[in-house]
This record gives structure tokens, sequence and C-alpha cells, in this order.
């Protein structure tokens, strides 16, 4: 697959023709999903989930107290890595109508697990995510793979220079050691934009909350360690939270299909084409959140996590019969296919830069 390889596409009435048809089979798949109740909110599975994560919480922070002035501690801050990430799956859930049966409930539920226990915007996730949901890996349009810290396609990865241009070329390489750094740049470009001078819904609610949850958190840590231990304790947590929240999106989009600005697709393409799922069975949907079945997340977002499964069946049947490429892998293969496309992205540049100066001067 080219880094940016468009999709099939064909002109004229012929394109008409072909996603009105895939739009109709589509109408058809969502209404079996309906009738099979796979829409039908799981209150059960997400007050047992809840319940869990609150009591991982809440022992975490009694072994913090009893520890003391132990580098053991290292462990506990590991742990909250661990268990910030499962309420960030929790908070993203309810972003998308998943947990409880009102839009302002969920919404309510989301802002609370996002700002209070994992300390990032929920309005920045939310306009972020819904953009990225709207046009997946399509350029200018997908947030997600818009030139950051990294490039995700070569025409970024050219016009990239100075420190981060040397990243972006060494990027395939350095993919596992920046993991550590999604913690903290998740965290300062959310709270960052709830500083932005445009309206930001909830802007006084979750700078408060956001507030409290570092004063309580810092605080706590100052108090009861160390000043070098506090710092190295909130470092491996953020780093820990950092990476589990990196390999549990990375593998969902990168290395799938580019879509061009200009392209037009239905929807079940645009979906299923630029989506990877990860197998693994119960204990991979526990692990990743159900992030998993990225491509049933993708065509049904408000389906709750213990009925992806039973979708996951119906939209490999579906996608099989109408010749529409279904992708799933391991999540060890497709790290690996992340972590080439990334590598591919950055060498491409290196064969292709030029000199900014070189340039300018009309040399080559």
């Amino acid at each position: 697959m080219t880094l940016t390889s468009p999709l099939p596409a064909t002109r004229g009435s012929a394109v008409r023709e072909e996603l009105a048809r895939r739009t109709r089979s589509f109408t058809e798949l969502a209404q079996t999903v309906r009738e099979r109740g796979l829409n039908t909110r799981t209150r059960w599975f997400y007050s047992l989930l809840f319940a869990g994560l609150a009591l991982a919480l809440a022992g975490a922070f009694t072994g913090f107290v009893l520890l003391g002035h132990s580098w053991f501690q290292l462990l506990i801050a590991a742990a909250l890595g661990v268990i910030f990430t499962q309420f960030a799956f929790v908070g993203h859930e309810a972003s998308h109508r998943q947990v409880l049966g009102s839009g302002p409930a969920n919404d309510r539920l989301g802002r609370v697990l996002s700002t209070f226990f994992v300390g990032i915007s929920y309005s920045w996730w939310m306009t972020k995510h819904t953009r990225h949901h709207g046009n997946p890996n399509k350029v200018g349009k997908d947030p997600d793979i818009a030139l950051g810290n990294v490039a995700f396609t070569v025409e970024d990865a050219v016009t990239t220079t100075g420190l981060r241009g040397w990243i972006v070329r060494r990027q395939g390489w350095l993919f596992f050691p920046l993991l550590p750094l999604v913690g903290l740049d998740l965290h300062q470009e959310s709270i960052r934009s709830l500083f932005a001078r445009r309206p930001v819904p909830g802007r006084a609610v979750e700078l408060a909350l956001i507030g409290v949850r570092f004063g309580l958190y810092v605080g706590a840590l100052l108090w009861l360690l160390p000043v070098g231990m506090a710092f190295a304790f909130l470092g491996v947590q953020l780093a820990v939270f950092g990476v589990y929240m990196g390999l549990s999106f990375s593998p969902n989009h990168i290395g799938m299909r580019i879509v061009p600005a200009e392209a037009r697709l239905d929807f079940l393409d645009k979906q299923v084409l630029t989506s990877r799922n990860v197998s693994g069975g119960w204990w991979m949907t526990a692990l990743m959140g159900g992030l998993n079945y990225q491509i049933e997340h993708h065509l049904f977002p408000s389906i709750p996590r213990p009925h992806l499964h039973r979708a996951a069946a119906l939209v490999r049947e579906h996608c099989r019969e109408h010749g529409v490429e279904y992708t799933e892998t391991s999540l060890a293969r497709a790290l690996g296919i992340v972590v080439r496309h990334m590598n591919d992205v950055g060498l491409a540049a290196s064969r292709t830069f030029r000199c900014p100066t070189s340039a300018a001067l009309g040399r080559p």
C-alpha cells in the first residue's frame, strides 16, 4: 500500500449509483443492529466497571499512604497510570453515549471522568474526536493525522524543519521512545485549549475540576513524599499513562488508507477502509477499552462495549458480502505495521528533502 493510496473511484453516474447502493446496504446493516438490540445500554456492565476502577483507585492511594518514603512508590505510580487510562476509556465511551440513557447525562459523566479523574479537557477531546470520527484518515479533515510532533503523510513530513524535522525523519525508530511523552502532551494541549479566546463549552467547570484534581494530587505527593520522589512518582505515572494511551490508540488507524482531500466516499467505505480491528477476544477488549473493535466503533459509535463483539460478526459478514476490505490483526502485528508506516514516511521525507534556502533560490 502506498502511503497516501487513493481509494478506488469512478466518475459520473457510476459513482452516484455505487454510493447509493452502499448507502442502502449500510442502512440495512444498521437496521439489523437495532433489531438485535445492540444499541441497548448496559448499565450493569458500566456500574461494575466503575465500581472496580473506584476500588482499584482507592487501593492505589491506600498503598501510597502506607508505603511512605519508599521507591516502591513508583509501582503505585505505574498502577495509577493504568487506572487513569481505564477511566479515560470510560470517559470516551460516555462521550459516544454508550454508558447512560441521555446525551446530557453522558456528557456530565464524561466531563467528570475526563477532567477530575484523568486531568484532560472534555471539550477539547469532544471537538477533536468528533472531527476525527467524521473523516477518519482524510487529509485536511482528520485532526489525528495533522502534522504535529510526528507526521503521518510524506507531504507533511517534507515540510518539517529544525528539531521537529529531525524527529520526523527518524520517527519510526523513535515511536516507542516517544510514547512516554504522549501523556504529558495530551494534558498540556487540552488544558491550553481551555484558555483559548474562542468560546469553550463548560470552560469554567473544567478548569475548576482540573484545578481541584491538580491541587489534591500534586499536594498529596509533595506532602507525603520528598520532592525528588514526588516528581519521580508523577513522571512515572504520566509515562505509563502515555504509553498505555499510545499503544491503545495507535493501532486503530495508523498504516491504514489515507483518504485524499478531494475523495468522495460512502459512509461504510469511509469508516471501514481506514480502520483496523485488533484480535484477542474479551481480554483485549478489557485491555483496550473496546477500541480493539475500531471498525464497529466507527460505524456504530453508541454501541456499548459488551455488544461490540456481536456487532463485529454482523459487520464482518456484511463486508464480505459487499466486497469491502475488513482489516483485523493481532496487537503485535498492528504495532509493527504502525512503526513501519511511520518509518516509511520519515524515510520518504529524507529522500525528498530539499534545503529551504536552496529551494528559495530555485536550486535542486
